[in-house]
């Protein structure tokens, strides 16, 4: 197929976090909140003249410092962050939008407390408690603790408008980018997609990492450009799989899996487009800020959601989209020592197998394995495996 327009530029997007859309908004005198979990809700940090960067540690080398404060037996990601904030990699923000969503992360936000990560006068590093199932009391707590611990904050030290009609306003901007990226995602379910699932991890990563007023012009031009994309003729992936797990905000991981010949047509994990790129429909006559919470925790994928009815949806939720999008098999992936993605891995990468009858391949990683000879061989064989698969099915034909 034909490249994309502006590919190589989303691709340098995300080479920094302080990318050139970052800086930009900011010489613009807008403020850079940090954020590095789906339960902030995105559209809150948007409010008034603030924009949210979704944290990230691309290019990640050597862990060894974070690792001496944090052991390593926390998971990369965490590590990643603390490390790069060491190197001053996130100087740039204004303020560090922190959930106690698992203890590792936790220990992230402490450490850039603690180390004084950052040197701004006003900077300041959120902690708020994320509930584990979806009750009146759990969304009240919930609610208070968005207002209190980040809108509140926003508000005294910078003067941010955090109105009922600042929230709304955000949440509108919010709903055009979700809406061109779920259209783009619709895209993939085609029998010969024209767009890879490596570009379209590209074009949602740079949705969470910048500023929204100035991507969205890219992305509406981007959109248009793909309904007259032409694919290639034959297609040039030999199985179709679905991703779901944990954290997944390097590209390059895509590239390797499709590099073996699959091609990614779901992406259900943290950073993903499922959840964080569905549409929010608030009600004129309702609280903004409480809606916007339960928004977040009713469509949360996350595995520290124990209640019975969260646990059956994650499933069912990876069960759908991989039909939805005709998926021949799932691949289960968790970051190396991550708590919650570690027992929901290996317990539904069996239980999809055997009770959903999906392929599955499961996998625990580094934090960046894109070059990973290893993995690559792991999914090499899955594909030879779902190959095999399908000539059983079709009588001994491709």
């Amino acid at each position: 197929m034909r490249d994309l327009k502006h590919l190589i530029y989303f691709e340098n997007l995300l080479e920094n976090a302080d990318n050139e859309l970052v800086k930009q908004a900011q010489a613009d005198g807008k403020l850079a909140v940090g954020y590095t979990c789906y339960h902030v809700p995105e559209a809150l940090l948007n409010v008034g003249n603030c924009f949210s960067v979704r944290l990230r540690a691309p290019r990640t080398g050597s862990l060894d410092i974070a690792t001496y404060y944090m052991s390593n037996y926390t998971c990369e990601f965490a590590r990643a962050l603390v490390e790069r904030g060491m190197e001053g990699g996130f100087q740039f923000l204004d303020a560090l939008a922190g959930v106690d969503a698992c203890s590792m992360m936790n220990r992230a936000m402490e450490h850039f407390e603690i180390l004084q990560l950052n040197s701004k006068p006003n900077f300041f590093v959120s902690h708020c408690d994320i509930p584990y199932k979806i009750t009146d009391y759990t969304l009240d707590s919930y609610v208070s603790q968005m207002r209190i611990h980040v809108l509140d904050e926003l508000k005294n030290r910078y003067g941010v408008d955090t109105s009922d009609d600042a929230i709304r306003a955000a949440v509108a901007q919010h709903n055009e980018v979700c809406r061109i990226i779920s259209e783009i995602g619709e895209m993939r379910k085609a029998d010969n997609p024209v767009i890879t699932g490596y570009e379209f991890h590209v074009l949602n990563l740079v949705t969470y990492t910048c500023p929204k007023d100035l991507i969205l012009p890219y992305l509406r031009e981007t959109l248009e450009e793909l309904k007259t994309r032409q694919p290639d003729e034959k297609p040039a992936f030999r199985a179709r799989v679905a991703i779901v797990g944990s954290e997944i905000d390097d590209p390059q991981l895509t590239k390797l899996i499709e590099g073996c010949g699959a091609l990614v047509v779901s992406d259900r994990y943290c950073f993903g487009s499922t959840p964080g790129r569905e549409v929010i429909e608030l009600k004129d006559d309702e609280d903004p800020l409480r809606q916007l919470c339960l928004h977040v925790m009713q469509h949360s994928e996350c595995a520290r959601y124990i209640a019975d009815e969260k646990v059956q949806q994650r499933r069912d939720t990876a069960d759908r989209l991989a039909r939805e999008f005709k998926a021949d098999g799932i691949i289960y992936e968790q970051m190396k020592y991550c708590d919650y993605w570690g027992f929901e891995r290996a317990l539904v990468s069996y239980i999809m197998h055997e009770e959903y009858n999906w392929p599955v391949l499961s996998i625990d990683r580094l934090y960046n394995n894109g070059n990973s000879g290893q993995l690559r061989t792991r999914v090499q064989a899955f594909v030879e495996s779902l190959e095999i698969k399908r000539i059983q099915k079709n009588g001994g034909t491709k």
